[in-house]
């Protein structure tokens, strides 16, 4: 890491065994959210000589988006995660892009030098151990009027994808403990006024919280699916404390409840999305 790190349980993921999975199906991830990264990348705007901050970004899709829009001006990705840092870095070389670069540092924390003009993120706010510290840290990156422009989950109840998943699994394992309120984890920004507040407290004015509505492809069938889903961290949540017979059954209810929503362009479920955007005052 380049400095201290503040969210050590979201590190520990991240930079383990759920950055590997990430890496690993990072064309998945993709492909799993094609239909829902435009509606971000709109919101966005990138000018041609923007300086953009790309918060938790991954595998850097959309780093490498905001590259190619930001053709004189700069990109900074940054993740906990060295694995898919690394994978961003040999994506980004292949593509020939120069106006690139990727920190694996905690949002959190870090000390950023540069006046941003803008920062967006894609599905990657929702895992701050602090989120008021870590929006704040955001703010303070942006110059005066800088946008911030972000995707997040809604409840998991109005996310099919999820959903349909879980409620099978949990046909064969036990329930986990319930999440404290506000813990991070992908659902954790699900309620607007939340994000809302949030985002004031932090420093930004004008914040708008949009519904974004569109299915996800899981997989081609759902022995694909199945395979990219069970090494995703919520299934692990749901598997790694059971024995192996168990975690057989698990895998083969969610591959059951799947395969009536096969079609000849793959699995494709119903998703709900928050689409933020907010300017620093």
């Amino acid at each position: 890491m380049t400095d201290h790190i503040a969210n050590l349980e979201q590190a520990e993921a991240w930079d383990g065994v759920r950055g590997d999975h990430w890496a690993r199906y990072a064309d998945h991830y993709d492909a799993l959210i094609q239909r829902v990264t435009p509606h971000l990348m709109d919101a966005a705007a990138i000018g041609a000589s923007d300086r953009v901050l790309d918060v938790g970004c991954g595998c850097g899709s959309t780093t490498r988006i905001a590259a190619r829009a930001a053709r004189t001006g700069s990109v900074l990705g940054v993740d906990l995660s060295a694995v898919m840092l690394e994978e961003a870095e040999r994506r980004t070389r292949a593509e020939g892009l120069d106006n690139v670069r990727f920190e694996q540092t905690d949002v959190q924390v870090h000390p950023f030098a540069a006046a941003f003009d803008l920062a967006i993120s894609r599905f990657g706010v929702m895992f701050f151990e602090g989120p008021e510290a870590a929006f704040s840290n955001v703010a303070s990156a942006l110059r005066r009027g800088g946008r911030f422009t972000f995707l997040c989950w809604q409840e998991r109840d109005r996310n099919d994808w999820a959903m349909i998943p879980v409620s099978a699994a949990l046909t064969a394992v036990p329930p986990p403990d319930p999440a404290p309120a506000g813990a991070p984890g992908p659902f954790s920004l699900g309620n607007p006024d939340r994000i809302r507040q949030l985002l004031t407290q932090a420093g930004f004015d004008d914040v708008d919280v949009s519904e974004v509505a569109e299915s996800i492809c899981l997989g081609e069938n759902a022995t694909d699916a199945v395979d990219f889903w069970q090494g995703t961290g919520t299934a692990r949540l749901l598997l790694d404390d059971v024995d192996a017979e168990t975690e057989r059954r698990a895998i083969d209810a969610v591959r059951g409840a799947l395969r009536p929503h096969e079609g000849p362009e793959g699995i494709w479920l119903g998703s709900a999305a928050w689409l933020v955007s907010a300017t620093r005052a």
